[in-house]
């Protein structure tokens, strides 16, 4: 069983920054990409991020230049580094684990089978 927790999320000002962690077990967690997602109530769960095995990272537009994900082999760990943090940043994020290995950059939230519970961010304004 595969389990992903989340940590990191909390109240900001618009225009800080917030690091978000989240930890993987139960798999090789160097063979897999890893995802972060993020929700507001009533609506879709969004793409923000992922990160490949090969550490290669690929951005929705709306936080791009603003976050970075990161990847952490040794910890079974992936980070997003969010700055510049603004209102509509708000929302649960979700770190997230496709079902399957490889270096397919997943942007799509049926493409991933494990999800870790969610961490909250409010960034007021």
């Amino acid at each position: 069983q595969v389990h992903l927790v989340e940590s990191g999320g909390g109240l900001v000002q618009t225009g800080g920054s917030l690091k978000l962690s989240c930890e993987a077990s139960g798999r090789t967690f160097s063979s897999y990409a890893m995802g972060w997602f993020r929700q507001t109530p009533g609506k879709a769960r969004e793409f923000v991020a992922t990160i490949t095995q090969r550490s290669i990272a690929y951005y929705a537009d709306s936080v791009k230049g603003r976050f970075t994900i990161s990847r952490d082999n040794a910890k079974n760990t992936v980070y997003l580094q969010m700055n510049s943090l603004k209102p509509e940043d708000t929302a649960i994020y979700f770190c997230a684990g496709p079902a399957d290995s490889g270096n397919t950059i997943w942007t799509g939230a049926l493409n991933y089978k494990y999800w870790g519970q969610g961490t909250q961010v409010t960034v007021s304004s």
